[in-house]
């Protein structure tokens, strides 16, 4: 409980600003705390930043690394009709072919009715495999049939078109029944039964009815390898797509097509160039911020001339250097005796790295093998040394941001233990000070009383 204050009632002492005053140097240790905590905590940040930098060039490290990081194609068509992609196992090469048939889904439509039936009657859905899903409508009503069909989850989708009026003014409506994926066997039959009536053949095909159609029947997609060879060979695909044709290709048809369709799949200069190129331009990014964050920069006060020197925060720091300096290495260590500048990574007097795609394009066109097995040695290097420095268990730059913080922490723990001991600090001033006006307004009291005592003396003499 602090003492209440008599701000120099007496003394005419502003002990108010005086305690400030004498506070205001009792708290030097926590200021510094504070201004240690500040500075560290920036630190910490930058850190974070440049641990993250690392992390990114060990991912793209690591992804050119691999012994087919190079080996990307493209897939061209000479038919806008017919697409293709590459995927992982994709060679250079071609195929010709032609599109004998797209990919299909059953339609099929009950002829023009006002309701399904008098009443509630089952339904079986026949697949072609023989599987039968009998249907109990709730009622005889066509609402009821859709949602009936809709509910089972048999692969088809039920819709109840609107198709003109009878002559005596009844609106009229079809049941149309689709697959919900195309492909032969998606197809269906529906018949008006049960799937005991089915089986013994008495029940009737809605579609076959009379005013009924099958609007399109399921189908896959066919192509013709080697049209008109001993060797033609037919492939079918449930989808318009052709999932690896060729080994790693996979096609897509929109249309049939008479004439020959040719695939052809080359080399992707561009996405391998990227690949290299994306080595060099990860540890570009670390390079700079490490310089920026280590300089020394110098401002000149334009009122009063005097200039301040400011050090960037990771100056000094023997972690990040070493980091640094073990990354830059391992860009620039030969491969197999073969330098990195011969596959254009190529390293600059102030240490930095440049691309050359021409130098690239060329050793790629020459030699791929050989110029994936460069880059594969110098992204594994860089790799190793990006996770020695930013693994998120054992990585020295990870170890040095948790050892910070764990500073942090201790001088939080000295500034709360401060902040308690400044308050008991000036609650102690606050309770000397009045008691020492406490103490004067006695004394001054005495002294009046003295004083008129004395006075009193002289006047009875």
């Amino acid at each position: 409980m602090s003492s209440l204050g008599i701000d120099g009632l007496v003394s005419g002492l502003n002990t108010t600003d005086l305690i400030n005053s004498l506070m205001t140097i009792e708290q030097v240790p926590q200021t510094l705390l504070k201004t240690k905590v500040t500075s560290t905590n920036s630190f910490i940040s930058s850190l974070q930043t440049i641990n993250g930098l690392f992390q990114s060039l060990a991912t793209k490290a690591t992804a050119a690394a691999a012994p087919t990081s190079l080996s990307l194609f493209t897939a061209t068509s000479s038919s806008s009709s017919v697409t293709a992609s590459t995927g992982t196992g994709a060679a250079t090469g071609s195929v010709s072919f032609t599109v004998d048939a797209t990919a299909a889904a059953k339609v099929g439509v009950t002829a023009a009715m006002a309701t399904w039936s008098d009443q509630a009657s089952p339904l079986t859905l026949v697949k072609p495999d023989g599987t039968k899903v009998e249907l109990a409508p709730a009622s005889g009503s066509l609402d009821d049939t859709v949602s009936a069909i809709n509910k089972a989850a048999a692969g088809v989708t039920a819709t109840k078109v609107a198709s003109g009026t009878a002559a005596d003014g009844t609106k009229l409506y079809r049941l149309q029944v689709s697959s919900n994926a195309t492909g032969a066997a998606n197809g269906f039959s529906l018949y008006r039964g049960s799937a005991a009536d089915v089986a013994a053949g008495s029940a009737t095909d809605v579609f076959t009815q009379p005013g009924a159609a099958v609007v399109r029947q399921a189908a896959d997609a066919a192509v013709t390898l080697y049209a008109g060879t001993a060797a033609a060979q037919t492939v079918t695909s449930a989808t318009n797509s052709f999932a690896d044709l060729l080994p790693g290709v996979s096609v897509n048809v929109s249309t049939t097509s008479t004439d020959p369709v040719t695939v052809t799949i080359g080399r992707d200069a561009s996405k391998a160039q990227s690949v290299a190129s994306g080595l060099v331009d990860a540890f570009t990014a670390i390079s700079s911020y490490y310089s920026q964050n280590t300089g020394v920069t110098s401002t000149t006060s334009p009122t009063n001339g005097t200039t301040t020197t400011t050090a960037g925060v990771l100056l000094g720091d023997a972690t990040t250097r070493s980091a640094m300096q073990r990354v830059s290495s391992a860009m620039s260590t030969p491969v197999n005796g073969r330098s990195p500048s011969t596959i254009g990574v190529v390293i600059q007097k102030d240490g930095t790295f440049d691309f050359d795609q021409d130098v690239f394009q060329k050793a790629l066109a020459a030699d791929p093998a050989g110029t994936q097995a460069v880059l594969s040695g110098i992204a594994q290097n860089v790799a190793d040394a990006a996770n020695a420095a930013s693994d998120k268990y054992t990585g020295s730059i990870t170890t040095s941001i948790t050892g910070q913080q764990s500073v942090v922490k201790d001088l939080n723990d000295q500034i709360d233990a401060w902040t308690d001991r400044l308050s008991m600090r000036r609650a102690t001033l606050q309770a000397q000070y009045t008691a020492l006006e406490t103490s004067l307004s006695s004394l001054k009291s005495q002294s009046s009383w003295l004083s008129g005592q004395l006075s009193s003396l002289s006047t009875s003499s």
